[in-house]
C-alpha cells in the first residue's frame, strides 16, 4: 500500500480539478460559446511556454505569472469578442485560439525540446502534481463553489471570465489543456443538458472519471491526460445510460430540472 502512497496527491489534485471546473462549465455551455474555454486554456499555455524563455522561475502559488497574464489578456479578449463582434462570435474565438495555438508553435520552433514542451502544455502531467498548485486549485474551488452558495448570479456578471481565466490557468499548469477542456465540457454537457443534472452529480462523474484514468495510467503505463479525456467520456456515457434506466423505473424522482443550484 505504502508504494502507493504518491498517488494521494495526483487523486486530490484530480478531485479538486472537477469540482472547481465543473460549475464553471455549466455556465461555459448555457453562454454559447462552447470553445471560449478552450481558447483561453490556450492562451494559458501559451504564457507558460512563453515563461519558460522570458520569465523564468516567476510563479505564483505554483503557476507561472506569465500564464494568469496571457489567460486574462485572452478574456479580455474574449468579453471584446461577445460585447463587439457578437453576430460571428465562434469565428472570432477560433481565431484567437489557432493565433494562441500557432504562436505556440513559433515560439519553441527553435527549441530542440520544443515538441515535448507542446506536448506536456497540451496533455500534461497530472501524476507529477506539486502541492502548490494542488492548494492553488483548492482553494479557487472554495472559492466558486462559495460565491455559488452566497451569490449564485455571479456566474453570469463581469467577474466571470477573470475568474474563469485564473482557474483555467490554475487548470492547465495542473492536468494540461486536453483534461481542462474535458473536465469543462463533458460531464456538463452530458449530464447537465441531456439529463437536466446538477453539477453537484457531474462533478462526482467526473472526478470517477479522473480517478479511473489515474489507475489505468499507472496499471497500462499509458498518458494520463489522454487516459482521463476518454475516461471523462466514458464514464459521463455510462452514468446517462444508468440514469436513464432508473429514470425509466421511476421517472419522477431522478430528472431535476438542468441549472438547479449546486
Amino acid at each position: 500500500m505504502a508504494e502507493y502512497e504518491w498517488l494521494l496527491l495526483p487523486a486530490a489534485g484530480s478531485a479538486m480539478l472537477c469540482l472547481l471546473l465543473v460549475p464553471l462549465g455549466y455556465e461555459v455551455i448555457a453562454r454559447g460559446v462552447i470553445f471560449a474555454d478552450l481558447a483561453i486554456a490556450q492562451w494559458a499555455a501559451l504564457g507558460t511556454l512563453a515563461g519558460l524563455y522570458f520569465l523564468p522561475n516567476h510563479t505564483l502559488a505554483g503557476a507561472p505569472v506569465s500564464s494568469l497574464m496571457f489567460a486574462l489578456l485572452a478574456s479580455l479578449a474574449v468579453h471584446l469578442i461577445f460585447r463587439r463582434l457578437a453576430e460571428a462570435k465562434e469565428a472570432w474565438i477560433g481565431i484567437l485560439y489557432v493565433v494562441g495555438a500557432s504562436l505556440a508553435v513559433l515560439l519553441v520552433s527553435g527549441d530542440p525540446h520544443g515538441a515535448q514542451a507542446l506536448h506536456r502544455a497540451a496533455s500534461g502531467d497530472l501524476l507529477w502534481a506539486n502541492w502548490p498548485l494542488v492548494l492553488a486549485v483548492a482553494t479557487l474551488t472554495a472559492l466558486v463553489w462559495l460565491l455559488g452558495w452566497c451569490r449564485p448570479a455571479w456566474m453570469t456578471g463581469a467577474a466571470f471570465l477573470p475568474v474563469f481565466a485564473v482557474a483555467v490557468t490554475y487548470s492547465v499548469s495542473l492536468a494540461g489543456i486536453y483534461v481542462v477542456f474535458a473536465t469543462l465540457i463533458m460531464t456538463p454537457l452530458i449530464l447537465g443538458t441531456l439529463a437536466g443534472k446538477t453539477p453537484s452529480l457531474a462533478a462526482g462523474c467526473a472526478i470517477a472519471g479522473h480517478l479511473s484514468a489515474i489507475g489505468l495510467s499507472v496499471a497500462f503505463d499509458v498518458p494520463v491526460g489522454p487516459a482521463i479525456v476518454v475516461a471523462t467520456l466514458a464514464m459521463s456515457l455510462l452514468w446517462l445510460f444508468v440514469l436513464r434506466g432508473l429514470a425509466a423505473q421511476n421517472p419522477g424522482a431522478l430528472w431535476p430540472e438542468a441549472g438547479r443550484g449546486q
